[in-house]
């Protein structure tokens, strides 16, 4: 792996002495091995194709993982490819708990990179279900009707942020709970602003 092409930040994120690094290591070699670039997006090493995000390395707890950002599109013919939650509509992840994983799968991982990159370069996409499709917490189905410009101001935003305030209103199992997110977030709504901004 050429000097040049590695990132001083991903250097950094590895060297911090993560229960990962040897399988960080290997991981980035893959993916460097593919002629991606390298960089540091969302706290963790991320491989881009032409600007394009491909791949990402992280850690969790119990594993690592590689993480397709457009996985949903890949063929898995070694069914490797795991949905990290029912929500979760593109991205899939390839999970490891030891260096043993990553060196059984490196060959798996490598032809994923590249069918990965070739759909990228070819504009495949993956088909997202519209905010209408998902359960919408009877909590602020009540708001939407009580406050006046919510339901404007929520119909106002793009599909990804009403999908994420409606995956974070219907997540808790108790309605007070439910009913807190959404009196926590009507201004950020009345705003014009995501959940995340």
């Amino acid at each position: 792996m050429a000097a040049s092409r590695t990132n001083p930040k991903v250097d950094a994120f590895i060297e911090r002495g993560s229960k990962w690094k040897e399988e960080y290591k290997m991981l980035r070699a893959i993916a460097l091995n593919c002629q991606l670039t390298e960089e540091l997006k969302w706290g963790v090493p991320c491989y881009t194709s032409q600007g394009k995000n491909i791949v990402l390395i992280h850690g969790f707890k119990q594993y690592c993982a590689v993480l397709f950002h457009k996985g949903a599109l890949l063929s898995d013919p070694d069914k490797v490819l795991i949905q990290q939650t029912e929500n979760v509509q593109a991205a899939r992840q390839i999970r490891f708990t030891n260096v043993q994983e990553v060196e059984k799968l490196e060959s798996t991982v490598q032809a994923y990179i590249y069918e990965a990159i070739e759909a990228e370069r070819s504009g495949m996409t993956v088909e997202f279900k519209k905010p209408t499709e998902f359960v919408m917490a009877e909590e602020f189905r009540t708001k939407l009707d009580e406050v006046e410009g919510l339901k404007d101001a929520f119909e106002a935003l793009t599909a990804g942020r009403q999908r994420a305030y409606l995956l974070h209103f219907s997540d808790p199992k108790t309605s007070k709970t439910r009913a807190a997110r959404v009196e926590k977030y009507i201004p950020k709504i009345l705003a014009g602003k995501g959940i995340y901004d």
